[in-house]
């Protein structure tokens, strides 16, 4: 979850601190995250990456990709992580429900005290974030949401993965030749982009994938909650960003609807 949170931390460090443009971020996050992955599958003797993945899923991961940075132009690295969270578990909440599964009473509780919490931290005010950068984060949770559904059950996860990643480069390469003309880079903003490839969301994907089996879904969809708190933390001792109240009670509110949707969901199968 440290390396989750790290990707927020280094893309909006990046697009704040550095010349580089948020095209040029996610073509080099993504070249990393691939080269990075490719080398871990070699390693453990897997098949060829591009053996495993879809085009669908990769598509999938760009538009995440793509989104997240271009959405770290106007929010703080707490905000950017809450917001992209809180998408991706509504999304696969909500994809769960329109297939079927129908929600208890403490389920819709959890949904109505998320979404006070939503609409909470994005109500106009000094603290409210922009709402274009606001809607971009939402749309790269949507769309990792959609991934992390598609990848279910897709095969070997490492693998699935890199191939995906190595699928989206030439998608990001095309967005960056499409922004040519606003491309900018420099040494700190190149290496924060390939540190969030390879690190944070490479090798950040491995270990995920390693952990995971020993996880019961509750508590993996649980504790992939504590990334915003950690990006927060990392947000404030880091990157010296404010710790608003509007965050901190949206925060405890989105959050903890989710959790409870979450808690009642399992134990309603259970």
């Amino acid at each position: 979850m440290i390396a989750f949170a790290g990707n927020s931390l280094l893309c909006r460090a990046a697009l704040r601190d550095t010349d580089i443009d948020a095209a040029t971020f996610t073509s080099v996050r993504l070249v990393a995250g691939a080269l990075t992955l490719w080398l871990i599958v070699v390693l453990r003797g897997g098949r060829q990456p591009l053996a495993s993945g879809s085009w669908g899923s990769a598509l999938a991961l760009f538009g995440y990709a793509a989104a997240f940075s271009f959405a770290y132009g106007g929010l703080s690295a707490a905000m950017g992580a809450l917001l992209l969270f809180g998408a991706v578990q509504a999304t696969m909440i909500g994809i769960g429900i329109w297939r079927g599964n129908r929600p208890g009473v403490k389920q819709w509780g959890g949904f109505m005290v998320a979404f006070a919490g939503l609409i909470g931290l994005l109500l106009p005010g000094l603290s409210a974030p922009p709402v274009g950068s606001a809607l971009l984060m939402i749309t790269a949770g949507m769309a990792w949401g959609v991934y992390s559904l598609r990848a279910k059950g897709a095969g070997e996860p490492t693998a699935v993965t890199t191939g995906n990643f190595i699928r989206a480069v030439p998608l990001a390469l095309v967005l960056s030749l499409v922004m040519l003309t606003r491309a900018q880079v420099d040494a700190p903003g190149l290496i924060y982009a390939v540190a969030s490839g390879a690190v944070t969301s490479g090798m950040g994907y491995a270990i995920w994938y390693m952990a995971l089996p020993l996880l019961q879904a509750t508590s993996a969809a649980t504790v992939q909650l504590s990334v915003p708190v950690i990006a927060a933390i990392g947000g404030v001792l880091i990157l010296g960003e404010p710790l608003t109240v509007r965050l901190v009670v949206a925060g405890v509110a989105i959050l903890g609807g989710i959790a409870i949707v979450i808690r009642a969901g399992q134990q309603k199968t259970a």
